[in-house]
């Protein structure tokens, strides 16, 4: 059985050599051992949380040290692809994208979405298979700057029964053309869905990474005569907002962004948020408690928010209305101890509001 497993293990490294880099570390009794205490567990029967409280229990320390990464909660990724989601359409049908995917969470929720709504689509049970895999397969697409964590994330989406076949290694802000280089996938005005959590604080500094320049909103400023000219620096999580506008679909492809409130409260970001409005049409601002990453080890105060990227004639409308909430019960609280959650009565109540409001998906 231990060798049949190497054999398996060595079979799977040459046909992905991107996620399992090195030679397996383990001798026959020792993994004879871990084998005896998984064979009666069923990976494809047990639920997605259940795998994912085990994948961060494992993966605690990693990403807590030097790679300087933390996990979403999940509650707030979960809430995130309820809010996305549009009524009588399969989530199977959207090109999705997380352009910092850290170790995957975004993207597996939405596989876990697609596999609850396929019996809704599809009656036998290969068709229910096909509807949520070929979507994982060929629809998920992640980037994550750091190649370890790139490469964890993979390993995630195989033990949550794939997906990871378009998710890269790269730095989410260079040159288009570059990431393509990697994977063509990764085009322009291309993806229905953007659900991500940039990381905060960050500086892109023009002399270390000139694409900065490229940049024509977010990454350039006017000159005393008023042309412009590329700033020196800029924060990794304001650059994310323009990146996010070059990868969605103009008029129907939307976003959900974790931002720092910063962005939304800074009187020397106001340009920021001039962009916001001018380039998309916020749908939605759901304020996070104060501790929401505080379990994570983060503790910036930040916000949902859910944008859809205007067509290329729409211009923003003084009638647009804004949905906005702010919760002060997300599921769990400061040390991570489970709590009641108020974010799936917020998706309903976005659901409502959404009636009445101009359509936020035309």
């Amino acid at each position: 059985m231990a060798e049949r497993i190497k054999s398996l293990y060595e079979t799977q490294k040459v046909n992905d050599p991107l996620v399992f880099t090195e030679t397996i570390k383990i001798d026959d009794a020792e993994l004879r051992t871990v084998v005896s205490h998984l064979e009666s567990i069923s990976l494809l029967k047990t639920d997605l949380d259940t795998k994912g409280v085990a994948f961060e229990t494992f993966m605690k320390d990693f990403f807590e040290g030097d790679a300087g990464q933390y996990f979403t909660p999940r509650e707030i990724v979960e809430f995130a692809i309820k809010m996305v989601q549009i009524p009588d359409e399969p989530i199977a049908d959207k090109i999705i994208l997380d352009p910092a995917c850290g170790s995957g969470g975004f993207l597996l929720y939405a596989m876990n979405a697609a596999r609850h709504e396929a019996p809704e689509y599809q009656r036998d049970r290969d068709g229910q298979y096909k509807h949520w895999h070929d979507f994982a397969k060929e629809r998920l697409f992640g980037i994550e700057i750091n190649e370890e964590i790139a490469r964890v994330a993979k390993m995630n989406m195989i033990l949550h029964d794939d997906g990871h076949s378009n998710v890269i290694g790269v730095d989410s802000l260079d040159r288009l053309n570059r990431i393509q280089e990697v994977n063509r996938g990764f085009k322009a005005n291309h993806f229905d869905l953007i659900l991500t959590n940039p990381p905060f604080g960050a500086q892109v500094v023009l002399a270390e990474r000139p694409y900065l320049a490229d940049y024509a909103e977010l990454g350039n400023t006017e000159d005393a005569n008023g042309k412009k000219k590329a700033r020196k620096n800029q924060k990794t999580e304001i650059l994310f907002l323009e990146r996010i506008w070059h990868f969605l679909k103009p008029k129907t492809g939307r976003a959900a962004v974790v931002l720092p409130d910063g962005i939304l409260t800074n009187s020397s970001l106001q340009y920021v948020r001039e962009f916001l409005l001018e380039h998309f049409h916020v749908q939605a601002v759901v304020s996070l408690p104060a501790t929401a990453f505080s379990h994570y080890g983060a503790g910036v105060k930040s916000s949902l928010v859910f944008l859809r990227k205007r067509a290329e004639d729409e211009k923003p409308d003084d009638n647009e209305a804004i949905f906005m909430a702010v919760p002060e019960l997300i599921g769990y609280d400061a040390t991570g101890r489970k709590c009641d959650n108020q974010l799936p009565e917020i998706a309903q109540q976005f659901r409502e509001f959404q009636k009445e409001a101009k359509p936020f998906f035309v």
